[in-house]
């Protein structure tokens, strides 16, 4: 620490010159004024920052530091509602960079529904985002374990100090002025540690473990999700592919019946009748397969997105495979129902969420209770002092002190009760939601388990139904050719058969998609395969 004192010389103040001095009305005048200005300077953020009304338009004010170009509309005002386009904002918002195509796995084989899970376990931006969220939650128990050692902390105070006190001189010698500048720095080492909490940290260990066991959970529910997001797609999209494959083969029995008219009405034997209704039910096929084509197109964004690459990318579909379908199974036993309760990664997230409720339960009643700590100090002092020509002192000198102490809550108005009917309510509501989740399980089991055996029977039925309606168009479509039937037997033969095949179709990809989301909702679907079919009885 230094001190260092030094005078003015002597003023009289018997002369006619004096300082002005501000009144206590015009110390309120400033201070009024004052606020005036930052009143008008909250105002006017308003103008600056926000848009002027709730049904016009945001557009930077010429002194915002946000400025930049309204695009200009292809359409005229005239014949337009007011623009709420963004202005381009190159500093503020610069343009992110361009989605690239993933050009990976053009050249490879067809990939099966195996190796697409294996992708989207590696792409799929919310298994990144569950292992982040299980990553915070075991930060957040290495910071409640740490609450267990002691803090150590290191204060420099460092400051500054110049004080200018008048002195009157003795004998009438008028006035002076002392000027006094002191500066200096003080190191000290200090430790809190607490010792004792009722079992505070122990019940905020639990707590903050229970949610990374949580988390964990889910972040395993969050591949299980991948896994059952891309197989639905993998078969809607395999689904897709076959209905367009099955439109061309209808637009090529409609284009064979047309022939025929054609045929028949060059030898004279066919109305100009019978080639409109062949000429129709052409139309009616290239405008089912253009709309199945566009199905498709969807199907295929809607996969590749589930694999968590650009909707541009190329990315070859193998097809699914040609697996006999079983017949519909038994419902399912009570003692299995049991099972799927205690496998679903949602319910077990549940329990957790349940456990680390009580733990902060705990935690607020101990809050209650007193805490035992302990405190200690190291520090080392120095000064400097120079006073005039006198002699330079620098006294130095060291203070330790260790404390034990403890500390009990009295009176708070209410919070900390506030805080445990809180931790009651927020320990009832995971109680309720685990049940009402268990409750849903069993629900979802039980349809899904539906769906798949009403999707097999339909599967029986349309096998059933193709095969009478090909021997019908077969049998329709040679009579007609030998003048047997009408043309409208011919056709409706033909539609027939597509109705069938779509029912067919429709009915396999149903079945393979209850049988996947069945897994699923029984905790089954825990890894990527090829299919989930029960086996066979």
């Amino acid at each position: 620490m230094k001190r260092i004192m030094h005078s003015t010389p002597p003023t009289n103040t018997t002369g006619l010159g004096i300082k002005p001095k501000l009144t206590t009305a015009g110390k309120c005048v400033a201070l009024l004024a004052c606020a005036q200005l930052l009143s008008a300077c909250v105002s006017n953020t308003l103008d600056r920052y926000a848009p002027p009304s709730p049904n016009e338009a945001w557009r930077p004010a010429a002194d915002s530091p946000w400025q930049g170009e309204v695009p200009s509309l292809k359409i005229p005002a005239e014949q337009r509602g007011p623009s709420f386009a963004i202005p381009a904002l190159p500093n503020q918002l610069p343009r992110l960079a361009p989605v690239e195509p993933d050009t990976r796995f053009e050249q490879s084989a067809p990939l099966n529904l195996a190796q697409l899970i294996d992708i989207a376990q590696r792409e799929n931006k919310e298994t990144k985002q569950a292992w982040n969220r299980a990553r915070e939650a075991a930060l957040t128990v290495g910071e409640v374990e740490s609450l267990w050692l002691p803090n150590l902390s290191v204060n420099v105070l460092s400051g500054y100090q110049r004080r200018r006190t008048p002195v009157t001189l003795p004998l009438g010698m008028g006035e002076t002025t002392v000027h006094s500048n002191v500066h200096g720095t003080i190191p000290a080492l200090t430790l809190n540690w607490l010792l004792f909490d009722f079992g505070l940290r122990e019940a905020a260990l639990d707590g903050a473990q229970y949610v990374s066991l949580g988390a964990n959970i889910l972040f395993n529910a969050s591949h299980q999700k991948v896994i059952r997001d891309v197989t639905s797609h993998y078969y809607s999209y395999n689904a897709a592919r076959a209905r367009t494959e099955l439109a061309r083969k209808t637009q090529l029995n409609h284009e064979a019946v047309m022939q025929a008219v054609q045929e028949r009405m060059d030898a004279g034997v066919a109305t100009r009748v019978d080639l409109a209704l062949a000429q129709q039910a052409n139309a009616q096929g290239k405008l089912h397969l253009v709309t199945s084509e566009g199905l498709e197109r969807n199907a295929y964004l809607a996969l590749v997105g589930s694999l968590g690459l650009a909707p541009t990318s190329i990315v070859p579909i193998a097809p699914t495979p040609d697996v006999t379908l079983p017949a519909a199974n038994d419902p399912i036993t009570e003692q299995r129902l049991q099972d799927v309760l205690s496998e679903r990664a949602d319910i077990a997230a549940a329990y957790a969420a349940v456990r680390a409720a009580e733990a902060a339960e705990r935690v607020a009643e101990a809050a209650f209770r007193p805490k035992v700590f302990m405190a200690g100090s190291l520090a080392h002092t120095s000064s400097r002092l120079d006073v005039g020509n006198l002699p330079t002192l620098s006294p130095q000198g060291s203070s330790t002190g260790v404390l034990v102490g403890i500390t009990m809550p009295l009176f708070d108005g209410g919070l900390r009760s506030s805080e445990r009917a809180k931790a009651q309510v927020r320990v009832e509501q995971a109680q309720e939601a685990l049940q009402q989740l268990r409750d849903l399980a069993i629900r979802e089991v039980a349809g899904a388990e539906t769906v798949l055996n009403t999707a097999l029977q339909s599967y029986e039925a349309a096998t059933e139904l193709v095969a009478t309606a090909t021997v019908a168009y077969d049998a329709a479509f040679e009579s007609y050719q030998h003048g047997l039937v009408s043309i409208q037997l011919a056709t409706m033969a033909a539609s027939q058969l597509n109705i069938a095949l779509q029912a067919q179709l429709d009915a396999r990809y149903a079945a393979l998609t209850a049988a996947a989301n069945l897994a699923f909702v029984m905790g089954d679907m825990v890894a990527a395969q090829d299919q989930w079919l029960p086996p066979t009885q």
